[in-house]
């Protein structure tokens, strides 16, 4: 059937209860079956955001209606049980004004999330013009890498500082990893942002004794697994990668971040050096024979640097307003849901 302005969208089965809103974005759009389509029948009585919210709260956050769908091989929400369900009725200008509330929030998320993109889509193009230009626009010539900077060398990245594989303590042994207290840092945690600032693994200092060690500002990529070509940065002194992550410690003459995004923009490139069988591998030695273009000007490596810098800067804020944002909403979708908190009691002159 064809949704109208308003209409509710319930996951029938899979992940039961996520709801989304139909707002007319489009003519002539359907759903298919394994969707509930809920539709207020007296329009002045039940708000369709409101609804929205009350289902996303009670699915997704108080577990209203556990236990309340067919636990099969994949969990099922049928239409008869769906009726059944209870919903609050708040009267309907409350209502309005809950939604109000949190749609202000949301859209805050939203604002975030489209910051984040576009500074995304900024630094990809700064890259580009960086890694093809230079700093000051000047002539380009050919090489096997594509166009670069006319005053640029082709270098090894070997060339670039000590290169490092990870290591890992064996798991067998239970005083290399307890107490926890340093970072031991996976391909998961890459990728995110620049620097690593925390580990989801943990290595104890009996385990960090036995490996091979990386200082601050040390470049990490990996080199083997379905994320090879992820980069990133040692943000403590002290820190530790597992095998499939090769680090370049770097020199004194190349600036570690201009290092970082050097890799970054040429992850594709240095990526297809990798042995391709079960699991793709860039070994140590030839991810040190790879040939990469850069400036051995420092003061220039350091300009760059900084400009990307304050990019992934911005890239962060936004990121971290947007959880905080996130947990707000999330805060008050429970209290407004469960009448702990009241519209009036809600000052959303922060939100923005």
């Amino acid at each position: 059937m064809k949704l109208q302005k308003g209409d509710l969208l319930l996951c029938e089965g899979g992940d039961v209860g996520r709801t989304a809103i139909w707002n007319d974005q489009m003519e002539g759009c359907y759903y298919q079956n394994h969707l509930h389509r809920l539709r207020a029948r007296f329009t002045n009585e039940i708000d369709p955001q409101f609804a929205l919210y009350w289902f996303w709260y009670a699915f997704e956050v108080g577990n209203v209606y556990i236990g309340r769908s067919n636990i099969t091989t994949i969990p099922n929400l049928s239409q008869s049980k769906l009726g059944e369900l209870q919903i609050p009725k708040p009267v309907f200008d409350e209502q309005r004004r809950i939604a109000y509330v949190l749609n202000t929030v949301q859209t805050a998320i939203e604002q975030q999330a489209r910051m984040i993109a576009l500074t995304r889509e900024l630094k990809s193009a700064l890259m580009l013009k960086l890694f093809t230009e230079g700093l000051h626009g000047e002539k380009q010539k050919e090489t096997e890498i594509g166009l670069v900077p006319e005053s640029w060398e082709v270098v090894r990245i070997g060339s670039l500082g000590k290169c490092v594989t990870g290591t890992t303590p064996r798991t067998s042994i239970d005083e290399y990893y307890f107490p926890p207290e340093y970072d031991f840092i996976a391909p998961a945690d890459l990728g995110i942002t620049r620097n690593i600032y925390d580990s989801e693994k943990k290595i104890s200092g009996r385990g960090f004794k036995i490996i091979r060690s990386l200082p601050k500002d040390a470049v990490m990529c990996v080199c083997i697994g379905s994320s090879l070509g992820k980069v990133g940065m040692t943000w403590k002194d002290e820190s530790a990668t597992n095998q499939q992550i090769n680090s370049v410690i770097c020199n004194k003459n190349f600036n570690a971040r201009f290092v970082y995004y050097l890799l970054l923009y040429y992850a594709d490139y240095w990526r297809r050096f990798a042995t391709y069988s079960t699991v793709p591998i860039l070994n140590k030695n030839r991810f040190e024979g790879i040939e990469v273009p850069v400036t051995i000007n420092r003061e220039e490596q350091c300009e760059i640097a900084d400009i990307l810098s304050s990019a992934d800067a911005k890239i962060e804020h936004h990121a971290q307003t947007r959880v905080l944002v996130e947990e707000l909403f999330r805060t008050l979708l429970h209290e407004l849901m469960t009448g702990q908190k009241r519209v009036n009691e809600i000052d959303l002159s922060g939100v923005a």
